[in-house]
């Protein structure tokens, strides 16, 4: 009779993903600071209600300590993220310098205008820069919907919400 002799197979090794490991810490890092600045919030019992202004900090550093930690561990098992597989994302096509230089350029000049124009001109002119930038033509129904979202947001930060934004040159006005 023959031996027959079997070869051990064994599994490939699998690679960790130092990027999603590296994710992994940075949510480890921002779930820490969280919780370390949501520490030092004071408050009076007058602010404390049955769950107080404290509940949402914590709750949202211990969340992200706890995402951190079960991303870690299935990265360290072998899992990994799926690349992204839309119909519409070119991956083989480079970056829009331009555009994306463009935005910041909007983002930018809207974040100097607030002080003076406002917030409710400086945001109509961010939301109308962006659509330009992003390719919209609707050159009569842009500026229209801008001003639109740009004074509602001012609106309802102001007065429903109650947060104090710059008027500008509209202070007496609104």
């Amino acid at each position: 009779m023959s031996t027959l002799t079997m070869e051990r197979s064994t599994p490939p090794r699998q690679r960790v993903d130092y990027a999603e490991l590296g994710l992994s810490g940075l949510l480890l890092v921002v779930g820490a600071l969280v919780l370390y600045d949501a520490s030092g919030l004071t408050t009076t019992a007058a602010q404390t209600g049955p769950v107080g202004p404290k509940a949402v900090p914590y709750a949202v550093g211990a969340l992200l300590l706890v995402t951190a930690v079960l991303l870690a561990v299935d990265v360290l098992r072998g899992g990994h993220g799926e690349a992204e597989t839309g119909e519409d994302i070119d991956l083989e096509h480079g970056v829009d310098w331009r555009g994306l230089g463009l935005l910041v350029l909007v983002f930018l000049g809207t974040s100097l205008a607030i002080p003076y124009a406002g917030f409710p001109i400086a945001g109509a002119a961010l939301f109308w820069g962006t659509a330009v930038v992003l390719g919209s033509r609707r050159w009569l129904w842009d500026p229209v919907i801008a001003l639109v979202v740009g004074f509602g947001c001012y609106l309802v930060f102001t007065s429903s919400l109650g947060i104090a934004l710059p008027a500008g040159v509209l202070e007496g006005v609104l």
